[in-house]
Order: C-alpha cells, then structure tokens, then sequence
C-alpha cells in the first residue's frame, strides 16, 4: 500500500489541507473534502482508490463513502483506462462550464419553487416576503446576466 503513496511536497500537502477545509466549510465531510483537493493538487489528474487511500492515510470505508458520495453529487467522475482493471478517480473540474450551466438550470427550478413559496405567505410577514421577493429578483438576475457573461469571459480569452 505504501507503493501507492503519491509523493506531495510540503507545499503541495499544504494546499490540500487548505483546500479540504474550504470544501468543510461548505458542508462536506473531511474526508471528500482532502480527496477533491488532492484530485486537484496533484500532479497526475486521474488517481487510484489505492492512491487515495494510501495518501490520505484513511480507512478503505471513508475513501468508499466519500467515493460513493462525490461521484453522487457531481463533483468526481470514475473513470477506466484501456487493458487496466483499476478505477481510477478525478474531479470534474474539466466539465466546470457543464456544471455552472446545469446549476443554472436548478436556480431556475428552485426561484420557481420560491415564488410560489411567497405566493402563499401570509401577508403580516411583510418584511420576510419582501426579502424572499428580492431574493427570486436577484436569483432571476443572475440567470438571465450569466448567458452574457461567459460571451463576455469568452471575449476576453481571445
């Protein structure tokens, strides 16, 4: 199992930890948390349950869960390699654009949820409606400016 230990420089296990406990913070657990910012700290992109389990120091059971949870939650894909039985593991930071377009997609769904939220509050609860109410408007804002700015963000690439 050792032999499968990725060899990280101080700087580079400095950035995983960093990155796992941004990623806590948004409410995942410790442990998807190291491997996504070990999927993204090092060298080679794709890495192996062994490796994982290896680097991270974890239980075969925390590395499958979390696993089993980032796969389910769209952050890592699994991924195989021609005449190899091994699984291999990466974040899909390659398909970001896919993933903000869908997250577009959902913010539609749930401001339409939210209106109809508001459409059957009561009316004493007036300064909540109205923070809901500038909620949906920000929420519609931001779908509607987002097709415009990744034709401004493509424009600035060139």
């Amino acid at each position: 199992m050792e032999d499968s230990k990725i060899h990280l420089s101080e700087e580079q296990k400095t950035l995983v930890e960093r990155l796992g406990m941004t990623y806590e913070r948004s409410g995942m657990t410790q442990v998807a948390s190291r491997i996504l910012g070990l999927l993204l700290v090092s060298e080679d992109p794709d890495l192996t349950f062994d490796q994982l389990q290896a680097t991270l120091g974890v239980s075969k059971s925390a590395i499958s869960n979390s696993l089993n949870f980032l796969i389910n939650t769209n952050k890592i894909e699994e991924i195989s390699r021609l005449g190899e039985r091994k699984r291999y593991f990466r974040s899909k930071v390659l398909q970001w654009k896919e993933e903000i377009k869908k997250s577009s997609s959902q913010m539609t769904q749930f401001t339409d949820l939210l209106k109809t939220v508001l459409k059957q509050r009561p009316g004493n609860t007036l300064e909540f409606n109205q923070n809901l109410a500038e909620l949906i408007d920000f929420m519609e804002f931001m779908r509607e400016e987002m097709p415009m700015l990744f034709k401004k963000w493509e424009s600035r690439k060139k």
